[in-house]
């Protein structure tokens, strides 16, 4: 429980944005955390509900009033971005009672925002249970609407170049956003000055997200008998999707009780692998936790402004989403094609997200994919890229790095960054 020495108020900064006191609401949102300038608070998304989105944005630590602004979207559904700050891609980590400074944080050159999103996620609220997102649809819009108020309460930030990131299951996030994005723009009060998605590890598309058992095989990691079990699993569940049946598909293909799908449920049973996010890594690595009981300590609430509001993982946005969760995100990311930069990148060695699936998934968007390229980091071989379509896609596999890229490969996460937002 919060301790009730400190004043817990949430700080909604949607009134002051509403009213024009921009200087108060800035002033109001400063974080007295570590050494680095950074601001935090929530954006009401749905008045009627009290909906709320919380967000953390670091001004880019170079200085540069220019940089690039970098939204980061974590996955779940139901995971906290903060995930993302504290242990891929900076500015801080909290290790052993402290908190440091990351290095090759994204924050070092570019403006780093972190959302809790969808709402119910993190430190994001609703009043409801009507509150709760139930379509990928509402989730961009809620999102939409966050930023509108974000680019109102930081006026600089309209101009600089706007990217969106995250991994895992906001490879549905972050099309679908940039996609409303793209809608809304021409005719919006604000422009969001949009220039490009880099999608990690992306769960966009159920239909070849739920194929293992091929993978596995090859890896040597389930025998015959198993891979002939799973794809039969497999079969069935591409047989609802195809069909429209996404609550039949997400039964058969998913189950709480198993892992994240039914086949890696069956993986796990029969390789004893806990840790379903690195190859090399049979059981869970130690993905740094500390952060989540750091950032609810009485000193942390006060400093980013949240109360006493519950710091939640998963549950029931996870819940609420089930009927969406096998569809599939490929129709956002087909418009975005050549009006704006594309990449998806891969961690070599992921299991829940595999390279081969996030191919075959680029390979039904129709485009023609040029010859593969190896990419040095120096004189180390970061790994492959590949171009589609005459540069409409950027199709990245990241050697020795499993689920989390930044995590695993952070000098070569940062490089392929810099390559990405510096590309024509």
């Amino acid at each position: 429980p919060p301790d009730t020495r400190f004043e817990l108020n949430k700080l909604i900064l949607t009134k002051h944005i509403n009213e024009g006191d921009i200087e108060e609401a800035q002033r109001l949102a400063k974080v007295d955390l570590g050494p680095l300038e950074s601001y935090a608070g929530y954006l009401t998304v749905e008045p009627k509900y009290n909906s709320n989105l919380f967000f953390w944005y670091f001004p880019a630590q170079n200085g540069n009033a220019e940089a690039p602004l970098i939204l980061w979207l974590q996955g779940g559904p139901g995971a906290t971005s903060l995930f993302g700050m504290f242990t891929e891609i900076g500015p801080y980590k909290y290790v052993d009672g402290t908190l440091d400074l990351m290095p090759y944080s994204w924050n070092q050159n570019y403006s780093l925002i972190f959302i809790d999103n969808p709402v119910g996620t993190g430190f994001s609220f609703t009043d409801s249970d009507e509150g709760y997102c139930t379509s990928q649809k509402q989730i961009a819009d809620h999102l939409y609407k966050a930023l509108i108020q974000f680019f109102t309460l930081f006026p600089d930030l309209q101009g600089p170049p706007f990217y969106i990131t995250g991994e895992s299951y906001a490879g549905k996030h972050i099309p679908s956003l940039a996609y409303e994005i793209d809608k809304r723009n021409p005719t919006a009060d604000l422009w969001i000055n949009l220039k490009g998605v880099a999608i990690g590890n992306g769960y966009t598309d159920p239909l070849t997200c739920i194929s293992y058992s091929e993978y596995l095989y090859q890896l040597g990691l389930i025998d015959h008998q198993v891979k002939k079990y799973m794809e039969n699993i497999e079969k069935v569940g591409r047989s609802h999707i195809n069909k429209g049946n996404y609550l039949q598909a997400y039964f058969v293909s998913i189950s709480f009780t198993l892992a994240w799908t039914t086949n890696l449920g069956l993986f796990t049973h029969f390789s004893n692998y806990t840790n379903l996010y690195h190859v090399l890594y049979p059981h869970a690595q130690v993905l740094n936790a500390e952060f989540v009981d750091y950032v609810q300590t009485a000193v942390a609430r006060q400093a980013l402004h949240v109360g006493d509001a519950e710091f939640t993982s998963i549950g029931l946005v996870y819940s609420k989403l089930v009927p969406d969760l096998m569809t599939s995100g490929v129709e956002w990311v087909k418009p975005l094609l050549g009006k704006y930069k594309v990449m998806y990148y891969s961690g070599q060695l992921d299991i829940i997200v595999p390279y081969p699936n996030t191919v075959a998934m680029v390979s039904e968007l129709g485009l023609l994919p040029s010859k593969r390229e190896p990419w040095y980091v120096g004189k180390d071989l970061a790994g492959f890229k590949q171009v589609w379509g005459k540069n409409k896609l950027d199709l990245v596999m990241v050697r020795h790095a499993g689920h989390m890229v930044p995590t695993d490969q952070p000098s070569w996460a940062l490089d392929l960054l810099h390559w990405f937002i510096n590309k024509e």
